[in-house]
């Protein structure tokens, strides 16, 4: 009796193990996909198994006939499709990324990154050069960047000074950062329409502020008019931001385990002005 008890426990453990074991990496999978087109793919697969379970559940032949052709042919159709993806699995599964956290080369990455917009956003700011720039964090930022002309360029102060110089193709629009790369430049925003932003603000501060408001962005931007850097998050605007400031601003807000910690500053920023 006590085997069949200590067999009957050791199933159960096994089964939990196989379903936590699947669970994270469908998990991984969603975190991996998350902010690319394959988004919306897997909504479109899902509209399609919702239509071919309903044309089975009534008898729709012809329909089912069609959703079942479908199937047969959809696993090569899937691998086509959703080949950028599976090969950034890939590679990341062969660097051991796919699994493992933030390893110390990503951080030093951020602090890399960081360095070079630092340097930019001095250049420009002593030369009254306007730039928006926006870093993608949580929430994809896709959709914007397919407004833009994409580029996925490794940052460097030279490149960012270069696009944001006037009377350059690329000078107007925002610049959307993407893992450490440029993603594309001349991307157009979401214009804020909060009524109680200063009058003075122009289109690149409303729109770093609009972003900001919609999704879980960092925005930075220098004033043309008066070379003074700003920077929006959560749909606030921190104006004439000093450089040691945004330094310690962005190496918090860039790291993922502060997340608490972020939202805690937002919230007492948030006490503060009522």
């Amino acid at each position: 009796m006590d085997f069949f008890a200590e067999f009957e426990w050791t199933n159960t453990i096994k089964n939990v193990l196989d379903i936590l074991i699947v669970s994270y990496i469908i998990y991984k999978l969603l975190v991996l996909i998350r902010g690319t087109r394959a988004v919306q793919l897997l909504k479109g697969i899902f509209v399609l198994v919702v239509t071919w379970a309903a044309s089975t559940w009534l008898n729709l032949y012809t329909l089912k006939w069609l959703m079942n052709q479908m199937f047969t042919f959809g696993v090569l159709a899937l691998v086509i499709i959703f080949q950028p993806e599976l090969r950034r699995a890939l590679e990341q599964l062969g660097r051991g990324k796919i699994f493992g956290g933030r390893s110390n080369s990503e951080e030093d990455e951020t602090g890399r990154v960081i360095g070079e917009l630092i340097k930019a956003i001095n250049y420009m700011s002593r030369r009254k050069i306007g730039a928006l720039i926006v870093f993608e964090r949580s929430t994809g930022l896709n959709e914007y960047v397919e407004s833009g002309i994409p580029m996925d360029s490794r940052i460097s102060s030279e490149l960012l000074i270069n696009i944001f110089s006037p009377n350059t193709p690329l000078h107007d629009g925002a610049v959307i950062i993407q893992n450490s790369n440029i993603a594309a430049a001349a991307c157009y925003l979401p214009l804020s329409e909060n009524p109680f932003i200063s009058k003075e603000l122009g289109t690149r501060h409303r729109a770093a502020i609009g972003i900001s408001e919609v999704c879980d962005a960092i925005s930075v931007v220098v004033s043309e008019e008066t070379g003074q850097v700003s920077l929006a998050i959560n749909g606030q605007v921190v104006r004439d931001i000093k450089e040691e400031s945004l330094i310690s601003k962005l190496f918090e807000e860039l790291k993922p385990e502060t997340k608490k910690e972020r939202r805690l500053f937002w919230k007492r920023r948030g006490d503060q002005r009522g």
